[in-house]
């Protein structure tokens, strides 16, 4: 019997690898194995050498896996295209973030502020010294421990504003979702898959591959507010 595959991700793509890993063992394909954590954690735990078939992360961070010899050098396979979006408690007040200003409006306004440890949050900062605002709103600024989604913050209360990515805050209980980041200040992040250097059924990891980036998978990657890459 062929041992199951063993898959590490992000947390901002657990729910679509889930599904689509549950749709190709419906039709006949390896059994998988997924775990998902924060995506420092998991690149972290490749790195030094642990075990896996499959590696899930964002290109950049699949890049440097590649270049450490980590992945397969080649096997790297776009997944998704996924952009960050904007929550805050429910029953709170839902602010305008329909412009970079109104954007930046709210975040001023907001006592505290929720972001990731992902290339969203990397980005968010960014944007925030670029409006000259960092520094003044640093002290109000919460980063979510790696594998902690910034929804759980949200929706405990924790943070009045949070930043993630649509896929991380969907069919979350307890909080909002006002809207995607507006043109300009958007950040589109390519999340991609590659065989891990430890794998030991490459057959079979390039055929789940191959299922995850095909056309059959682009509805459950939408539906998990995701774009086919």
């Amino acid at each position: 019997m062929t041992a199951r595959l063993r898959m590490i991700s992000s947390m901002a793509t657990r729910q679509v690898l889930a599904d689509l890993i549950a749709a190709y063992e419906q039709a006949g394909g390896a059994a998988t194995v997924l775990e998902a954590v924060g995506g420092v954690d998991a690149a972290r735990r490749v790195q030094q050498g642990e075990a896996f078939d499959i590696v899930a992360l964002a290109s950049n961070a699949l890049s440097q896996l590649e270049s450490a010899g980590k992945t397969v050098a080649g096997s790297t396979v776009a997944l998704v295209r996924s952009g960050v979006s904007v929550a805050v408690p429910a029953g709170a007040a839902q602010p305008d973030i329909s412009t970079e200003q109104a954007l930046k409006t709210a975040v001023m306004a907001a006592p505290t502020l929720g972001y990731s440890t992902g290339p969203s949050g990397t980005h968010l900062l960014k944007t925030f010294e670029r409006w000259g605002i960092l520094e003044s709103i640093r002290p109000r600024i919460v980063q979510a421990p790696p594998g902690v989604p910034v929804a759980r913050l949200v929706a405990q209360g924790d943070v009045a504003l949070g930043f993630q990515q649509l896929s991380e805050l969907l069919n979350v209980p307890g909080i909002s979702i006002v809207g995607p980041l507006p043109p300009g200040v958007q950040i589109m992040t390519t999340f991609a898959a590659a065989l891990a250097a430890t794998c030991t059924q490459p057959e079979a990891a390039k055929a789940l591959l191959a299922f995850m980036a095909s056309p059959a998978a682009d509805e459950a990657k939408r539906r998990q507010g995701m774009e086919p890459a």
